[in-house]
């Protein structure tokens, strides 16, 4: 197995393992959810597990893998205001809870990267 497919593999297992976390813990992910968003933070939760797993389910497909890829680094962006929501109201929690929200901030450029490496290395092969 090459190194691109590889970490195309593991980032389609890091969604997905998120995808179901948000099923089998969703009161977790519910405290992130920013109130500004209409609706009930368990919809957007579950529309969040739901999404990673789709995208899970694509990146590990090599012939839509690019575009799940994209997705995946579009999908990065734009959870970026739930863990901005994250560390604001933990900001009086215990120094490991308070670290560990704090780190998950610039977390998101990583992800951002390797999800655009994903993309760039898998050009959308059968």
């Amino acid at each position: 197995m090459s190194r691109s497919e590889r970490s195309s593999l593991l980032l389609a297992g890091l969604l997905a393992t998120a995808g179901v976390a948000h099923f089998a813990s969703p009161k977790q992910f519910e405290a992130t959810i920013p109130r500004t968003l209409p609706g009930s933070p368990r919809t957007w939760t579950y529309a969040s597990g739901v999404l990673e797993l789709a995208l899970a389910a694509g990146i590990a497909a090599p012939r839509t893998r690019r575009t799940a890829a994209l997705a995946a680094a579009g999908f990065f962006i734009g959870v970026f205001p739930a863990n901005v929501q994250m560390a604001l109201d933990w900001r009086d929690r215990p120094a490991p809870q308070k670290a560990a929200a704090y780190g998950r901030l610039p977390l998101q450029i990583p992800l951002v990267l390797w999800a655009r490496s994903v993309a760039k290395n898998g050009e959308g092969r059968s």
